[in-house]
């Protein structure tokens, strides 16, 4: 091989692959298949000065002009403050207005379910009695009880860093662990309904269940909701192990599983507010009528941006799941 022809000869292709890696802006179709063709030819002609005339400049600098067309190539793109701006704009509101038929139901029975475990407890002395002595009772639910004083028990910031951190991690085991059918998703909510209604039945029975909603709701209307959009999506997630539709069960558990772990960071945020609420306005000494118009205002707030971005986004074509151009190809199946 005659090597100052074959460089005179490939110069140019060499040149015009650097010109392409060099540029900043996004390149165009046309540019990305040049590019791509570029980095063959130019791996080629690596190859062949390596076999055939071995030049030390001339290897280093092919090498390396090589590699940096491979990392342009082959890396994934990366994420950007784009990806979450469009994550919380469009894609987690539509993932939550996506399973609005499965958390509202799931919420409206969750809640019901609690208010007859309340009814039962506080009408039953002898389940009072199954749940703790006549003084540990007078304890929880006297004025300055355990119930009044738990939301005070610990400063403000580490007891809402507490509470946040505990719901997270339910909302993630309802969400992780739907694909078990829904099972895992079941036990979070009774247990969570259950201590919601001992509460209830408890206060109740002492004659003092407005201080106890008093204490609940300015946090507990925004928290049980994303814990109960969270259930809704793993119960959702276990359906779609029986009943995956016309995709193949791999591809909708691939979709709805990548939909619901977006979901768990955009509801971490939301269990965040709910804990910064729990952990500075519960405890405050602002009226019972003001901290329930935060929670309220809150839970709104919540609502809205639900239905009314989601729903824009849903028609847009958004389903929450991640880009297309970062999910792996999927053929198509029959209906």
């Amino acid at each position: 091989m005659d090597l100052d022809v074959f460089v005179s000869a490939h110069r140019p292709e060499w040149e015009r692959l650097e010109e392409l890696l060099r540029r900043r802006r996004p390149r165009s179709g046309a540019e990305v298949d040049e590019l791509v063709s570029l980095y063959q030819r130019t791996a080629t002609h690596l190859s062949q000065i390596r076999s055939s005339a071995p030049d030390p400049a001339l290897t280093a600098r092919l090498t390396g002009l090589v590699a940096r067309a491979r990392s342009a190539v082959t890396s994934p793109r990366r994420s950007s403050w784009r990806d979450a701006g469009r994550f919380l704009a469009a894609g987690f509101p539509a993932a939550v207005y996506r399973t609005l038929h499965w958390w509202a139901p799931t919420a409206v029975l969750s809640l019901c379910l609690a208010a007859v475990i309340g009814w039962w407890i506080g009408v039953t002395p002898e389940v009072q009695a199954a749940i703790g002595t006549p003084e540990e009772l007078r304890e929880m639910t006297r004025p300055g009880g355990r119930y009044e004083t738990y939301y005070s028990s610990d400063p403000a910031a580490s007891f809402a860093a507490r509470v946040w951190t505990n719901n997270a991690q339910a909302a993630a085991v309802c969400l992780v662990f739907g694909a078990f059918l829904g099972i895992p998703v079941l036990w979070v909510l009774l247990l969570n309904m259950a201590n919601l209604g001992v509460g209830i039945g408890l206060m109740a029975a002492a004659g003092r269940l407005d201080v106890f909603l008093g204490l609940v709701l300015p946090h507990g209307l925004l928290e049980l909701t994303a814990v109960f959009v969270a259930a809704g999506t793993g119960l959702r997630l276990g359906w779609t192990v029986v009943d995956p539709g016309p995709r193949t069960r791999r591809d909708a558990l691939a979709q709805e599983g990548r939909s619901a772990l977006g979901m768990a960071i955009g509801l971490a945020l939301v269990l965040l507010v709910s804990g910064v609420v729990e952990g500075f306005v519960t405890p405050s000494g602002l009226p019972t009528w003001a901290r329930i118009t935060v929670g309220v205002a809150a839970e709104l707030v919540f609502l809205a941006y639900v239905v009314g971005l989601g729903r824009r986004a849903v028609r847009a074509g958004e389903t929450g799941d991640v880009e297309a151009a970062d999910r792996p190809a999927t053929v198509p199946t029959a209906a």
